[in-house]
């Protein structure tokens, strides 16, 4: 498990496109706005790259999501920790 990359979606803060929900790579700690984003990073990093599994990340929400099997599964014993506060647009 790495470490997030970013307090947000990396593309949108790029970008300056507000999103609210987010959700981190298991493999590289890429974060990426969900799918109920309009841009679907996560999904998209999932795409360009296959790491398979993310992870529900604001707040830690204990899910998690593998994109090869289909799967959504318990992480609540194991989320990965935040790198400080995470920016609040709604």
């Amino acid at each position: 498990m790495s470490r997030p990359s970013a307090l947000g979606c990396e593309e949108c803060l790029r970008a300056a496109t507000r999103v609210a929900a987010f959700a981190d790579c298991r493999t590289c700690g890429h974060v990426g706005c969900c799918d109920d984003s309009p841009n679907k990073h996560a999904t998209k990093h999932f795409h360009a790259t296959r790491h398979p599994v993310i992870e529900g990340y604001d707040p830690p929400e204990g899910w998690g999501w593998c994109y090869v099997d289909e799967v959504l599964f318990d992480l609540s014993d194991r989320k990965t920790p935040h790198n400080g506060p995470i920016p609040r647009y709604y």
